[in-house]
């Protein structure tokens, strides 16, 4: 049996069909509850109220500290290391040495010597890996996401996290703190009152308009929560659940889980080696009509997922040499496809139609159905001129969504069609029997959502330069 990713990859000729047939499933959003009115409102709040986003569980929280610190991020992010100054945050995109973007996260800078990384585990994983392995003098510690199916018993985190968005989301902040608070530049952290606490803050605006993200230690969450609530009420704000909050990225632009490109190069033998056999990037799946000849069809440059602004040559990092060979103006560029009604309406009826096609089950609103989501986008033609890789639905815009990254070269209000539905069907536990339809979609802007658009800055969001 297989130690690490290493033997795994030495013992398959098809890396690409094992993680197309891993039968982990779709990537899950734990311990919070599915809904708290229902996904409609909740999506609706987030542009037109006040919302409270519970992000306690599904990520990994890696504290690092010591003297190599900032030496260590900044050895392994895209981003530059300048002005980052306590009390800020940075979004940190890793680099394999070959260029490709292994994940991201969130880094906030809570002293001199202390930061804290917020994200999925590809990144978290990375960052530990040289963490133990490059000689830096930093202690680590991580705090894994909480299990996907806890089956009853008791999950603790060291910290619970929260955010508070939407249009009335700053009537909430100041009425919990008394006063008028400063509405900070964006990733600018601060502190406010809550109740009898004394809470860190964070400026951002995940739903498209002012809000904070906020956290505290974990044994303290009820009691910030009630406080939340009831502070709330005044304007409308609700609970999100797991079910409606991982959808709100559609609307905003950022695609969360690209396969991390580690699969392949001697370079990262060592890594392959130190990562187990149970770690998330020898379990996790791959889905979509996207069928890649070679592993490395998956793998996606910082310019592809829209990072392009972050990559900063005046520091040295992984996969430094390999970006500069790079032309940005060549490289695909983060869309948003908006996905005809019609053939929405035909994959939804065809659960209605016992002696018709099957097609592939769309899920709402949240309808990927594997850890890293590839679906081809092609021409006329049939050609391949992108990837779809993340797909819902918005009730805020009533209409199917899914963010993608597509040819340079496409102008936006192009019709292009996502092959919708695997062929061959996989056999990963959340794939049903089904037929692949090719759904038309338009070529639209990231971020989609027109509150985000008007409110976000321009940035990673909106430029791909």
């Amino acid at each position: 049996m297989a130690k690490n990713l290493q033997e795994i990859v030495e013992g398959t000729s098809d890396i690409v069909g094992t993680l197309r047939n891993n039968k982990i499933g779709a990537y899950v959003y734990p311990v919070v509850a599915p809904e708290f009115s229902n996904w409609r409102d909740e999506q609706w709040a987030w542009q037109h109220g006040a919302v409270l986003f519970d992000q306690s569980h599904h990520m990994f929280d890696l504290y690092i500290n010591g003297p190599d610190a900032l030496k260590l991020l900044s050895d392994t992010m895209i981003n530059s290391p300048n002005g980052f100054a306590v009390d800020k945050a940075k979004q940190y995109v890793p680099t394999t040495p070959y260029g490709h973007v292994i994940g991201d996260g969130i880094i906030f800078r809570l002293a001199e010597e202390e930061f804290v990384y917020v994200g999925r585990a590809p990144a978290a994983n990375w960052l530990m890996f040289h963490a133990e392995t490059g000689g830096y003098n930093v202690e680590v510690i991580n705090d894994p996401r909480s299990p996907s199916r806890p089956m009853g018993k008791p999950v603790k985190r060291i910290s619970w996290r929260f955010q508070i968005q939407g249009p009335r989301a700053w009537d909430v902040i100041e009425k919990l703190n008394g006063e008028p608070l400063d509405k900070l530049k964006f990733f600018n952290m601060s502190k406010m009152k809550i109740g009898n606490k004394t809470i860190r803050t964070l400026r951002h605006g995940m739903a498209g308009s002012p809000g904070l993200e906020i956290w505290g230690p974990y044994e303290e969450q009820e009691y910030v929560r009630d406080e939340i609530l009831k502070a709330g009420e005044e304007f409308g704000l609700i609970p999100v659940g797991s079910r409606a909050y991982p959808s709100n990225t559609l609307e905003s632009g950022w695609i969360p889980s690209p396969l991390p490109a580690i699969y392949t190069g001697d370079k990262l033998a060592d890594y392959r080696k130190w990562l187990g056999a149970d770690s998330y990037e020898a379990t996790g799946s791959i889905g979509g009509s996207f069928v890649g000849e070679k592993i490395e069809d998956y793998y996606l440059n910082p310019w592809e997922l829209g990072y392009g602004p972050f990559v900063k040559f005046d520091h040295d990092f992984h996969g430094a040499d390999a970006l500069k060979e790079i032309d940005p103006e060549t490289q695909r560029k983060k869309v948003t496809l908006e996905w005809n009604a019609d053939d929405m309406k035909k994959i939804v009826g065809s659960m209605f139609d016992p002696e018709g096609e099957q097609y592939k089950f769309f899920d709402l609103p949240l309808a990927n159905y594997a850890n890293s989501n590839y679906d081809s986008v092609v021409d006329a033609d049939g050609n391949n001129i992108g990837l779809s890789m993340f797909t819902g639905y918005s009730f805020n815009e009533k209409k199917a969504l899914s963010l993608a990254t597509v040819d340079h070269e496409l102008p936006l209000g192009t019709e292009i069609h996502v092959l919708w539905g695997e062929d061959p069907n996989t056999e990963k536990t959340t794939v049903e029997k089904h037929k692949q339809l090719a759904v038309r979609a338009i070529v639209s802007p990231v971020p989609y959502g027109k509150m985000a658009a008007d409110t976000y800055a321009t940035g990673w969001r909106t430029s791909r330069k």
